[in-house]
């Protein structure tokens, strides 16, 4: 692959990461026209691929349709935000390198390229398990924090009942002072004085 179509890859791919900070405002259109980037980037790649031969061209093929599909996985994630889409992008960047990495096997012969798939398998086992760790991870911890707000919200429903109990008791407290103190008086006036205690206090 040539000096210039490195960089045109790597171009779209750039474009792809620059958007994961503006995820959320990204429109419509705007996920279109890197779309519409990432696949032309991959056109000019491939094309530059036929100053290759055999093996060489197949590794170059490989490698552009692969960046090509990592980049669009990349803006997917960054267009719709979610676990299964970081996870789907980084199982995409593993199997990209995974089908790079055979490529480059045909090159080899006999056990030198046995133990060439074999690493290779065993490279996109790995980073394909990592990813699931990682999903299964952020996932608990999204139950956990879910479980940690309700947790937050009952405690604070009962913090509030308990405010409002407690201010219940001094309204009880104050108004059985404030009867207690019209019950010195007779009369018209007593009769008063308990008719404003009880609207004062709500009774």
């Amino acid at each position: 692959m040539t000096k210039i179509n490195i960089s045109a890859i790597t171009l779209a791919i750039s474009l792809v990461y620059s958007v994961n900070a503006m995820a959320q405002n990204m429109s419509k259109t705007e996920y279109k026209s890197i779309t519409q980037t990432i696949k032309s980037e991959y056109k000019t790649a491939k094309h530059n691929c036929n100053v290759y031969a055999d093996n060489a061209k197949d590794i170059c093929v490989v490698d552009a349709k692969g960046k090509k599909n990592v980049a669009q996985a990349e803006l997917d994630a960054s267009y719709r935000p979610s676990k299964q889409a970081r996870y789907d992008a980084i199982v995409i960047k593993a199997k990209a390198d995974y089908a790079v990495a055979i490529e480059r096997c045909d090159d080899k012969a006999g056990n030198i390229k046995d133990v060439c798939v074999k690493e290779a398998k065993a490279a996109l086992i790995s980073a394909k398990s990592d990813a699931k760790a990682q999903l299964t991870s952020a996932e608990a911890n999204t139950t956990a924090n879910e479980k940690s707000a309700d947790a937050q919200m009952k405690a604070k429903k009962i913090g509030s009942e308990a405010r409002q109990d407690a201010a219940a008791d001094k309204r009880d407290a104050d108004y059985a002072v404030e009867k207690t103190r019209c019950d010195a008086l007779a009369g018209n006036a007593k009769d008063m004085c308990s008719s404003d205690a009880k609207m004062h206090y709500g009774k």
